[in-house]
């Protein structure tokens, strides 16, 4: 039944076809008259089969020469800016010791 009811996809009133665990929710609520947690939904939808979904294509906005130019310059000093010189403390008052 719950399968039936998602395969319906706009039929539920949303613009589109895709399912968010929120559209899932609320289909469960209306249809089933059972209230669920998003994670309960998640198990549920799990346990009949259906799987997280990707979109095939990428925006249609995306800027790649950003995307690259990203990678190439800002991650590499995001990712070493994260490292630590020296030892931590966990004392926010209390300086490391060495």
């Amino acid at each position: 039944m719950l399968g039936e009811e998602l395969g319906k996809g706009p039929a539920h009133g949303f613009d589109d076809g895709c399912w968010t665990l929120a559209r899932v929710q609320a289909v469960i609520l209306r249809r089933l008259w059972v209230s669920l947690s998003v994670a309960t939904a998640w198990r549920l939808l799990k346990r009949h089969g259906w799987s997280w979904q990707t979109p095939a294509r990428r925006a249609l906005g995306r800027d790649e020469h950003a995307v690259e130019l990203w990678k190439k310059e800002v991650r590499p000093r995001v990712k070493t800016s994260r490292q630590h010189s020296g030892q931590g403390s966990s004392s926010r008052t209390k300086p490391a010791s060495r």
